[in-house]
């Protein structure tokens, strides 16, 4: 056998992963074969005999959200980006870890690349990684989000040019200047996708006296959200079902593209005043390279229709959707895993 065949043979059999422990959803991606898992980070937990147990993880566990018994709870562990619950959280990235990779095929356990919020403490990256190595990996290597985002987006971060990168995640919005393979200035706001359904959630009991669940509005969302108001009417239109406030029986609403822009108008203007703050922070040189190359936008925050049209106005530089917004972080950590030596410089250890 060929010394490339067999190089090639390791890396399908290889154990090493990259992960991307998101708010929302955690992405595994297994070295040599791409991203294998994307799931949502959520756990539910039930109790028997007084004693709590992990019954499920990711899809399953999301699909119990709002709709579990007295004795089973469906939770996020992650809050803004970083560990709210250490436990569940070590037990999610277990299963997670055993969903992506068989175990059976290898003698040790995997090299993990682990991304964290650039805002994060040192005690918070320190509860990562040792999720991580409670997960039985032989080295974890830890990496700051937007740098994953900006590699997985094709920005040339190794260069001695400015690149800028706004990876709008499920709980954060995280802006970085970044240039020679390091983050000249971050910003990390608490603004993202969860805080996008809780404005419509918001909204929708506001003014129309509807209690709807974060699936509802996430779909909602999805479906006809976007960061500014249509021209000319209501814009496109959707049925909303809850539970009726004032006379407690369920529901069904209509509500309209405009509505939805409304009730995102303050998490959008706080995604806008991350980005003029962190240009305000950027050096001269650095900011000349920006008017060059403009912004990037990643994470799933970035597919909300016309916000790139909304920072484009409010900075008048070029704004652009990376073409795999929604992977771009995984793929970034994926490629450090891939290309350690090139990477090194990037990648960090707490011990």
């Amino acid at each position: 056998m060929t010394g490339k065949r067999l190089k090639k043979l390791l890396n399908i059999f290889s154990s090493d992963l990259a992960i991307d422990l998101g708010t929302a959803n955690t992405l595994v991606y297994v070295k040599g074969r791409g991203v294998v898992l994307n799931e949502p980070s959520v756990v539910a937990i039930g109790e028997s005999r007084g004693k709590k147990q992990v019954i499920a993880v990711g899809n399953e566990a999301k699909q119990m959200l709002g709709k579990t018994p007295g004795q089973i709870q469906a939770i996020r562990p992650l809050k803004n980006g970083v560990i709210a619950d250490f436990d569940v959280a070590e037990e999610m990235i277990k299963r997670f870890i055993a969903k992506a990779v068989d175990h059976h095929w290898f003698s040790r356990g995997p090299m993990i690349v682990i991304c964290v919020p650039s805002g994060s403490t040192a005690v918070e990256r320190r509860a990562i990684q040792e999720a991580a190595e409670n997960s039985h990996a032989r080295k974890v290597f830890l990496i700051e989000e937007p740098m994953a985002a900006a590699i997985g987006a094709g920005l040339p971060v190794n260069e001695p040019s400015g690149s800028m990168v706004v990876d709008i995640g499920g709980g954060t919005t995280e802006v970085a200047v970044m240039s020679l393979g390091g983050i000249v200035y971050a910003r990390s706001e608490p603004v993202g996708g969860d805080r996008m359904d809780e404005a419509i959630v918001s909204y929708i009991r506001r003014n129309h006296n509807l209690l709807i669940g974060e699936s509802s509005a996430e779909r909602i969302k999805k479906i006809i959200g976007a960061a500014v108001m249509p021209g000319k009417g209501d814009g496109e239109k959707m049925p909303v079902k809850g539970r009726d406030l004032m006379h407690g029986v369920p529901k069904e609403i209509i509500i309209t593209e405009r509505q939805v822009a409304d009730a995102l108008s303050e998490p959008v203007a706080k995604i806008v005043e991350a980005v003029k703050v962190a240009l305000e922070h950027t050096d001269p040189e650095l900011a000349s390279d920006i008017v060059d190359k403009g912004i990037m936008l990643t994470g799933g925050g970035a597919l909300l229709r016309r916000l790139d049209d909304v920072l484009r106005a409010a900075t008048g530089l070029p704004v652009s959707v990376a073409e795999n917004a929604l992977l771009c972080v995984a793929l970034g950590t994926g490629k450090a895993l891939e290309e350690v030596n090139k990477f090194e410089n990037i990648l960090s250890s707490m011990y």
